[in-house]
């Protein structure tokens, strides 16, 4: 048997802690009350690491509670269906578009030339690859100042449009009924905000498709473009693609609000409880979760309108008119080339819309407003 001194000297370097005579008989047993030695330095170090974040990610929620305060204090009581409520959700889509958009326009960028000439890429890799070569890191990101102005514009027109005309056809065909048909009503109000939404949308669209598939670009501004194409072209230049464009959003944007609602309310009735006891974390990842999967449906039904409107900007003649353009080009391609640069555009436009939902939502709740989807926080499951 060790002398109690040495016991006590040998205990704080013990991997398992500190070491004690805890039972009868002298038995020596681990102590939880002594000193403990972590085994490893690097788990105190990843300790620390830990304690830092959740530090960080404190102070962010307060810092974020405090702005969510002090706006919602500024904007004053938003009440649902009220002008001051469209506003609100205007900027968010505003959001929600633009910096998504702009985010992604480098596969926006390599769609739009594999779409225009399917063979100038092998893969999306050697079409980063080569551009970056070629062009510099600037040239990946060509189109962004168009794509940045055009979707901010869309995004405010289809999302501040949909709550209203959501809002508009309820009242129109009664709670009851809208409560009954609510597909209907989102398909409806959807189609009708994007319907003007493009028309914002459709010169930036125009210079953006101009800027990405000529090599190299013989369009560099936004709007020194819209100059160009104009005094070539006159005004009918920049919205020579706004039946295409029509042709890809309107079924997009009408999949992707009425399958996001759909998907959503699904989610919610899946899990246990109701949409309330969800936090807003919670509730923010279901946004995404909602969104990206209705975004994949959304890329599948509109791709071979989105095929057609790149390649009307890019190789529709002048003078050209629309139903013969569309059909020389379809001859050219044929119905496979409709397809071309559809699995890029799946990941591009589910990511897109997932952030999208995610960004709105998280600006509603910024703002003091429920979130889309899945009942009112009253409704019992």
């Amino acid at each position: 048997m060790l002398p109690d001194s040495v016991i006590a000297a040998l205990a704080a370097q013990h991997p398992l802690g500190a070491l004690s005579k805890g039972r009868p008989g002298g038995e020596v047993v681990n102590s939880a009350t002594s000193l403990r030695r972590e085994p490893f330095s690097a788990w105190s170090a990843i300790d620390d690491v830990k304690k830092t974040a959740d530090s960080i990610a404190h102070e962010a929620a307060r810092e974020y509670t405090v702005a969510s305060q002090k706006a919602q204090e500024k904007a004053g009581h938003i009440e649902l269906w009220t002008p001051k409520y469209y506003a609100a959700c205007t900027v968010g889509g505003l959001l929600a578009c633009g910096l998504t958009h702009t985010a992604v326009t480098p596969l926006d960028l390599i769609k739009c030339r594999r779409q225009v000439d399917s063979k100038l890429y092998k893969s999306n890799m050697q079409a980063f690859t080569k551009i970056r070569a070629a062009e510099g890191l600037r040239g990946v990101f060509t189109g962004w100042s168009p794509t940045f102005f055009g979707y901010s514009a869309q995004g405010a027109f289809k999302y501040g449009g949909y709550e209203y005309f959501k809002k508009f056809y309820s009242d129109l065909v009664g709670q009851e009924r809208a409560a009954k048909w609510k597909t209907s009503v989102y398909l409806a109000a959807s189609a009708s905000a994007e319907l003007i939404a493009d028309v914002a949308l459709c010169p930036f669209e125009s210079v953006k498709v101009r800027m990405q598939t000529t090599i190299p670009p013989d369009i560099r501004g936004t709007f020194s473009g819209m100059s160009a194409v104009v005094g070539k072209e006159g005004v009918s230049g920049l919205y020579k693609g706004l039946y295409p464009l029509w042709g890809r959003q309107i079924p997009y944007t009408m999949m992707k609000f009425a399958s996001f609602e759909t998907i959503v309310e699904m989610i919610y009735k899946s899990l246990p409880g109701q949409k309330s006891d969800y936090n807003k974390g919670a509730q923010t990842v279901v946004a995404f979760t909602g969104g990206y999967l209705a975004g994949i449906l959304c890329a599948v039904v509109s791709h071979p309108a989105d095929v057609m409107v790149s390649k009307l900007n890019a190789n529709r003649q002048s003078g050209e008119a629309f139903g013969a353009a569309m059909s020389r080009i379809y001859g050219d391609i044929g119905f496979r080339g409709l397809w071309n640069g559809l699995p890029v555009r799946i990941v591009m436009i589910g990511t897109l819309t997932g952030l999208q939902w995610m960004i709105y939502d998280s600006f509603k709740i910024f703002m003091g407003l429920p979130t889309t989807g899945g009942g009112s926080s009253e409704q019992k499951k």
